[in-house]
């Protein structure tokens, strides 16, 4: 799979809610009620994760998820990205 020019990445961008380019690679924050409901969020992406075979990077602090999606056998950013993200934002 291909890496994604910068201009495919900005429109793919714009389609998303939340999501900024950060380098080599797409991020963002969620914000949930505690501890809890962050993990139960993380635990409901992992399917849909290890089904792509696409693992995002992910920092839990209390109410608060980070994510971070590159695909690094690619080195930047491709369309598997953009799925994934399309596919967390429909979970959260």
């Amino acid at each position: 799979m291909a890496v994604l020019s910068d201009d495919e990445i900005e429109a793919r961008l714009a389609e998303l809610q939340g999501w900024r380019r950060d380098g080599d690679a797409i991020k963002k924050q969620l914000e949930f009620e505690d501890f809890q409901a962050s993990v139960d969020f993380v635990n409901r992406i992992t399917p849909v994760a290890e089904g792509m075979s696409h693992h995002p990077d992910i920092c839990i602090s209390w109410n608060k998820v980070d994510l971070t999606l590159s695909t690094h056998s690619e080195g930047g950013i491709t369309e598997n990205d953009f799925e994934l993200a399309g596919q967390i934002d429909s979970l959260a």
